[in-house]
């Protein structure tokens, strides 16, 4: 079943994502995690990168099924079934609105050595603004840096209320090589 308060659509591609899209190693291989659209992965598709994209409804992402970069994977992530990568590792790691915390150390893990995990989400302060409201999908103060400690090198990381009233909270991190 689709994450109940995912918000993602075939909207341009976020600014966060699109300020570290370049940091990704070339040609190097991206996970588009809980795709939605595919709107991250398709940009860094266009920058050459092999792209996997997961989500629990793949049906917009008919079009890429054939594309010689792209792989498609139908998943739920949120059932509690083994993480459906298994060992693979990707050299850029995208992950926007959302979060399930079940998995969060799964997704730091996916990140190869040289790669970057760049990742934002909701955060608490949001329901005041709309949805999600519900805490288990808002992340904590902190709670991006205190899952990537002594894993990943942080390159930036925020949290705040954008123009667009939304708390957000974002970090790009990368493992060392």
């Amino acid at each position: 079943m689709p994450h109940p308060e995912k918000h993602e659509s075939r909207s341009p591609p976020s600014d966060w994502v699109r300020r570290f899209a370049g940091q990704v190693p070339a040609g190097g291989a991206v996970l588009d995690l809980a795709c939605g659209g595919g709107r991250h992965g398709r940009l860094l598709l266009e920058r050459g990168h092999p792209a996997t994209f997961v989500d629990a409804d793949t049906s917009a992402l008919g079009d890429l099924i054939d594309h010689p970069l792209a792989t498609v994977i139908k998943a739920d992530l949120e059932t509690g079934e083994p993480w459906p990568l298994g060992g693979q590792l990707f050299d850029g790691v995208v992950v926007t609105n959302y979060l399930w915390r079940p998995i969060l150390s799964d997704i730091i893990g996916a990140v190869s050595p040289g790669g970057i995990l760049i990742y934002e989400t909701f955060a608490e302060g949001n329901e005041a603004f709309g949805r999600p409201r519900n805490p288990d999908f808002l992340l904590r103060s902190g709670e991006l840096l205190e899952a990537t400690r002594g894993k990943l090198t942080v390159v930036a990381y925020g949290q705040c209320l954008q123009e667009n009233r939304r708390v957000v909270q974002h970090i790009a991190a990368v493992r060392a090589a």
